[in-house]
């Protein structure tokens, strides 16, 4: 499994992102009501989840824009602001814009340590300085090619309220400077999906002009590297600097085909060989037609896969333990007697520190068309809250604030430490406690869409007589909601703690109150002990041992 070894050796001083992330994408002709949707579960073995923010507005000549490495915060310098920058809220500035990542590493020697741009960074800025996809697919690119990149292979998905692109890029080593890359748009009708393995194969002659767009050396690039030495029309990204192997399936593109085979059009059956790592020269589709429209709803569920109902089902073998938790500890191998193992990676993971579902909508104007569907755990263990992207604050729990609420001091007023208190309850007993957390999440997520429809009319009414008062009173909505969303995971804790508490199960009324004697002593709770199959193992590993006689 060279991979493992090849994509935790990052360029930077420690890659945080590495073998993690994944993007989900919908094309505004495959959703229900035109939007483009777009996600991202930012997985991060330890990292403070908190929501990006710059305040746009214009500069002066001379001014410089300091570049600090997202994952370790390490100054590489700085490089000249741009002249205008713009609203930034998370993954989304207020054009509507939105950008996203996963990291697929790549060949180790095209990494340069000795650049100043990293790919988090790049994605900021180009968040900060883009109004459209295209337009942030030329900054990051120009901005690459003026002062290098150096990070490992990525990923990115680049999207505004009309389409929707996919572009892989990589670096030229130490001395190249700049980045080789290629980026195809993805069909209005299509979805499509990255997760940690390059996904862009031969493209030369495939596409139209207007939907494709590549660095004028790639090829020649990777020829002089000795990475490819056929036609020019068989190029392909993949194959040269991001070569197959199993974990490169079995981790990263088994999450795509988890999508494909939930939500595509496709039978996905026929790529198990692939996907079981028997076929690594395999190949699926780079994006494909639904099987029906997908609403928002759609893509929050499917960024809290785990593989449920299919062939890489985690259900049903020991490692769900008695309650059927569909979670892996990390590291993803390991061995046992000299002889090498894997877990299974879903979509949806442990070591979540955001998660982020993009909405653009172009039917109305972009401060009030963009939703940033934010959560800041497990994205199956949190309600994703609505923000819009013309907001002028943003709520100050999902902020990282030293020494008050970040990645070693809990604070009862972080989002990312509530929600964790949750789901760290949650994962050893989850099909005991689950049912209790997902009823908040369904019922908070139900009163958001409905609340959507009510706020837009408002808010587009305002904004036609007076955009900066629909900023106003969308800021306020985004912020009620945050807080809202935190009373209730406060509720929800103190309810699961009384609840399960020593791992019996308080008797609960319909209204959610706990039952009481007519003394005001709470009833007789349940004591359900272990689930019945898992008696059966118990026994048949114990024998006799526990035989009563």
């Amino acid at each position: 499994m060279k991979r493992i070894s090849m994509l935790l050796l990052a360029c930077t001083a420690f890659a945080m992102h590495t073998m993690a992330c994944t993007n989900l994408i919908v094309g505004k002709g495959a959703s229900t009501d035109g939007s483009v949707l777009v996600s991202y579960n930012a997985d991060s073995y330890g990292m403070y989840g908190n929501l990006y923010r710059h305040v746009g507005g214009t500069h002066q000549k001379g001014e410089m824009r300091q570049v600090y490495d997202w994952d370790t915060n390490k100054y590489w310098g700085d490089i000249p602001q741009a002249e205008r920058t713009y609203n930034v809220v998370g993954q989304m500035n207020e054009n509507q814009v939105s950008i996203c990542e996963t990291t697929f590493g790549g060949r180790e020697e095209l990494c340069d340590s000795t650049s100043i741009l990293d790919y988090g960074s790049l994605i900021y800025i180009a968040l900060e300085r883009s109004t459209s996809a295209r337009d942030a697919i030329k900054i990051m690119t120009d901005l690459v090619a003026k002062y290098g990149y150096n990070s490992e292979g990525e990923t990115f998905t680049i999207a505004d309220a009309d389409e929707v692109w996919i572009m892989e890029m990589v670096g030229k080593g130490a001395g190249g400077h700049g980045a080789v890359w290629v980026a195809i748009r993805v069909p209005d009708d299509c979805i499509c999906a990255h997760a940690n393995q390059s996904r862009i194969t031969r493209f030369i002659g495939l596409y139209d002009k207007n939907d494709l767009m590549y660095s004028k050396d790639v090829v020649k690039f990777a020829r002089e590297k000795g990475l490819f030495s056929g036609k020019d029309s068989e190029f392909s990204f993949r194959d040269a600097f991001n070569p197959l192997d199993f974990s490169g399936i079995r981790y990263c593109d088994a999450r795509v085909w988890s999508f494909f085979n939930t939500y595509g059009s496709v039978d996905m059956n026929k790529y198990l060989p692939y996907i079981n790592g028997e076929d690594l020269k395999g190949e699926m589709p780079l994006f494909m037609k639904p099987k029906h429209p997908l609403s928002a709803q759609d893509v929050k569920n499917g960024m809290r896969d785990h593989y449920e109902g299919s062939a890489l089902d985690i259900t049903n073998d020991l490692g769900a333990g008695a309650y059927v938790m569909p979670y892996r500890p990390s590291p993803l191998s390991f061995k046992v007697d000299g002889t090498e193992y894997f877990n299974e990676r879903p979509i949806s993971t442990q070591q979540t520190s955001f998660a982020f579902v993009g909405q653009m909508r172009s039917w109305l104007p972009d401060a009030i068309g963009g939703i940033v569907w934010w959560g800041n755990d497990d994205a199956n263990m949190v309600a994703y809250t609505p923000i819009y992207c013309g907001v002028n604050e943003v709520p100050m729990c999902y902020e990282r604030i030293p020494g008050k609420q970040d990645d070693v001091t809990f604070s009862f007023e972080s989002a990312f430490w509530m929600q964790n208190i949750v789901s760290n309850m949650v994962y050893p007993y989850y099909n005991k406690i689950y049912p209790d957390l997902r009823n908040v999440i369904d019922r908070l997520e139900a009163s958001y869409v409905k609340d959507l429809a009510l706020i837009d009319t408002e808010a587009k009414t305002k904004f036609d007589a007076d955009p900066s008062a629909a900023r106003a009173f969308v800021t306020e909505y985004s912020l009620r909601k945050a807080s809202e969303m935190m009373q209730e995971w406060d509720k929800l804790y103190k309810f699961l703690v009384v609840k399960h508490n020593d791992m019996v199960v308080k008797k609960v009324n319909a209204d959610g109150s706990f039952q009481q004697t007519k003394y005001g002593y709470a009833e007789a709770p349940v004591r359900p002990g272990y689930p019945e199959d898992f008696w059966r193992r118990i026994v048949k590993e114990t024998g006799d041992r526990y035989l009563m006689k």
